[in-house]
């Protein structure tokens, strides 16, 4: 029954990431954590996040960005790369307050960044990668401030859906390469998360249709609703353990 649950939950947030560029840890994340603890829950997250980002990247390829992919994930891979390795050195506990921290942390942060209307040269791209890429390796996404970043790039719908998945793909191969490494990453762990990223790849391709009919307003109100309960729940797994 777990599986299923995953497998729904997964499909739904497969359609939403699809539609705003983000959502999926952020929904996903917490059920996994439950089903399986935080420290696996991580990990297998990574490999549902790869299929995730793929499915965006084909869904958009014509509009994919490739410098501001390249200047994103060059230094963000390495970044990745060492905060994975941090993950690993937390309790259990620590994770799950940092993850639910961070989401809520992002609320007010996003609004901040869209009241002021960023518009980012190339370069700074690449600083954004470097931290971003760290962040990512410790709390599983950080979509809902890579997403509006790209957007102050200068990138909408198809263009910015298809350049921040490649961006994180990039990413996130290289977290679950330092997973590998440092034994995290079992033939289990790969077994769960493509089960959990197959449902978040069909939903990807569901939700093609509805990106040039999303309102903005309900995006904002959407990825606000979706931080404060994913991050609430984090707290509360952090509580039980």
């Amino acid at each position: 029954m777990i599986y299923a649950f995953i497998l729904i939950v997964g499909f739904a947030a497969g359609i939403i990431s699809g539609i705003v560029g983000t959502g999926s840890s952020i929904m996903l994340l917490p059920v996994l954590a439950y089903a399986f603890g935080p420290k696996q829950a991580v990990p297998i997250m990574a490999i549902a996040a790869i299929m995730a980002n793929l499915s965006r990247i084909i869904a958009w390829w014509r509009e994919v960005d490739w410098r501001a992919v390249a200047a994103y994930a060059i230094p963000g891979v390495p970044a990745a790369a060492l905060g994975a390795r941090t993950l690993l050195a937390l309790p259990s506990g620590v994770v799950d307050v940092t993850i639910g921290v961070f989401l809520i942390a992002m609320i007010p942060l996003r609004r901040w960044m869209a009241a002021h209307n960023f518009t980012l040269p190339l370069w700074s791209l690449a600083i954004i990668g470097a931290v971003a890429g760290y962040l990512t390796g410790i709390v599983a996404s950080t979509g809902p401030i890579t997403v509006p970043i790209f957007m102050s790039y200068g990138l909408v719908k198809g263009a910015l859906l298809g350049t921040e998945a490649a961006g994180s793909l990039a990413i996130y191969i290289s977290k679950a390469i330092t997973f590998q490494r440092f034994d995290a990453l079992p033939l289990d762990i790969i077994l769960k998360g493509l089960i959990a990223g197959s449902s978040l790849f069909a939903g990807a391709f569901i939700a093609k249709r509805f990106v040039v009919k999303l309102d903005p307003d309900a995006f904002r109100l959407l990825m606000d609703g979706l931080m404060l309960v994913a991050g609430l729940s984090m707290f509360w797994s952090a509580i039980q353990s």
